[in-house]
Order: C-alpha cells, then structure tokens, then sequence
C-alpha cells in the first residue's frame, strides 16, 4: 500500500510535510512522527513541517513549525498529512513541489496528490503512518512513537470511537515498545484547570435540543469576543460537551469567526459526512465539519440533520 511514497521518499530530498490547518492531535501527531521517521531510518535527507502553531498542542516535542523558503521546493516531494481537501491544508506551498504525496484517513472529497494512501478503515492518520513504519521495517526513535501514540489516542477517543479495531491496539503495542511517557501525555491531554471546567458548565447551559432530537450550540461573535478562549477552543473544544447523552444521537456546534460560521458535527451513529459536504465540508461518516456563511445556512444545516433523525424514527 506504501511502495510509491516510499519510493518518493527514497527518491527526493528535502521532504516537506504538510497537514491540516487549526491541527490537531492526530494533524500534528502524524507530521511530527513521520518527519522523526525519515529522519531516523534515512539520516541523509532534510524533512521540514510546514504550517500554523500547534495551539493546544504545543506541549508535544518538536511541535514548532519549521520556516521554509519558497526555494526549497524546487527540487521537494510534498506529503500532504490527513487531509481530506485542497483548501484544507495549512501552507499551499505544497504546490509548488514536483512531486506530491497524500496519506489519509478521511473520507475521500478530492485528488490532492500525484500519488496518494486513502484509508477510511484507520482510526487515525497516525494509524496509517505506523502501518507505514512496521510494513517498511523502520526503526522509531522516542519523539516518533510518542507522537504517532498521541494521535492514535486522540482520533480513536482513548480507543471508546467505533474505527478502534484489534489492527489499532496491535499497532499502539509496536509504539509503546518505546519509552512513551503515557501519564505525561493524558494529563496534558485532559486535565483542565478551573476556568475551563466553567467555560464547560457554560456551555452545556447553552445546549438546545431540535424537535427530533439534535443537540445544538450557537455561538455569535458578539459572545464569542467575551469569552476568554479563540474560536477553535469554542468550536471544537465545547461540541464534546453534547457527547454522551441519552437520546442524543446528532450534535453539533456553530461558531460565529471572520472566517464565517465554523460547524462541527458529530453523530454516535449516523453517517452525516453527506451533510457535511452539501455545504463545502467533510471528514469522517460521525465526525465531519463545514465553515458556513452565515446563522442561516447554519440552521439550514441542522434542518437536514433533523430530516435525517427523521428518517430514522
């Protein structure tokens, strides 16, 4: 499944990495861990990691981005890191490569890539880039598995998602063979300090609830800017809050920006990804986001998911 990116890797130097832009544990986790990869088991070459700061991410080893000329690309294979579309990814630079490359796990929107690894079936980007390692017979390094672990953890929900499969824990067994610092990584992950717990409380005030059932939170810009927190911690930090409720099987979170109304969706057993790419969006079938342009796009949205529910009674 890997032969032609690792062709290409063997092939071109430098290697530049890309991913999501606002990233993620798994965004970053893969980019971080692949570059360690390379790195290790191909001591020759130059690998950068191009994008945005890793926000809530920082506290992960070697998450600074790196400053790459518009030069370096002359001669670079690009590797485009679980993303799903064009517009999605952090740096467009990638374009300027000769040769590109896509690893990812999302449902599939468009071809980004020359050559490209598409896997729904993975729980995780990082998933697919140690699927990657063990079937090349690479050696990792400490900053390689911690990072990959992370992402692993991150996309599957500590392993509680339906795409945690056996191939998940087999492969999370071959990176915790390394020193990973686990208690480290889980209080950085998921302790929270006492403000945070009140941003929470407030918002699982704020949820509302659809005639067939939909949990929904709707956030302006007006309250948005008297809020000590940046749009993403809104937008992707409070939708868990719906998670977990009885007779909740649709939630989503809408977030008024400058970009327009930021949308994440979820379901704990419907496929809304369609939903999701009516309106220019995408991702997984129950975890899936679209930017809107305004409150009543957003609520057309959360019309269809209830049209959906619908359907289902």
């Amino acid at each position: 499944m890997f032969e032609k990116i690792t062709e290409a890797i063997q092939a071109h130097d430098p290697i530049i990495l890309h991913r999501h832009a606002s990233p993620d544990g798994d965004a970053l986790g893969c980019q971080i861990g692949l570059k360690h990869l390379i790195q290790k088991n191909y001591p020759g070459k130059t690998v950068y990691a191009v994008g945005d700061a890793a926000g809530r991410y920082a506290f992960m080893e070697d998450s600074v981005m790196d400053e790459v000329p518009d030069a370096a690309y002359a001669t670079a294979l690009a590797i485009i890191l679980d993303t799903s579309g064009k517009s999605l990814i952090s740096d467009s630079r990638f374009s300027l490569a000769p040769f590109t490359a896509r690893i990812d796990h999302h449902l599939f929107l468009e071809p980004i890539a020359q050559t490209e690894v598409v896997d729904t079936t993975f729980e995780s980007c990082c998933g697919l880039v140690t699927q990657m390692a063990m079937e090349n017979g690479w050696q990792l390094d400490a900053v390689a598995a911690s990072s990959l672990f992370t992402g692993m953890v991150t996309d599957s929900g500590r392993f509680r998602y339906d795409a945690t499969s056996a191939r998940t824990f087999r492969l999370a067994a071959f990176l915790m063979e390394q020193p990973i610092d686990t208690e480290k990584l889980y209080r950085n992950l998921y302790t929270t300090d006492l403000a945070q717990a009140r941003l929470r409380a407030q918002y699982v005030m704020k949820i509302q609830r659809t005639e067939r059932g939909a949990a929904y939170i709707y956030t302006t810009r007006e309250e948005l800017a008297g809020l000590d927190a940046d749009w993403f911690s809104i937008s992707r930090g409070m939708v868990g809050v719906m998670a977990d409720l009885r007779g909740v099987d649709i939630w989503a979170n809408f977030t008024e920006t400058d970009r327009g109304v930021v949308a994440e969706l979820r379901s704990s057993r419907l496929n809304i990804c369609p939903v999701a790419m009516r309106h220019g969006g995408g991702g997984h079938a129950k975890a899936c986001g679209a930017t809107l342009r305004n409150r009543e796009e957003a609520m057309a949205l959360l019309g269809e998911l209830d049209a959906m529910l619908e359907e289902t009674l």
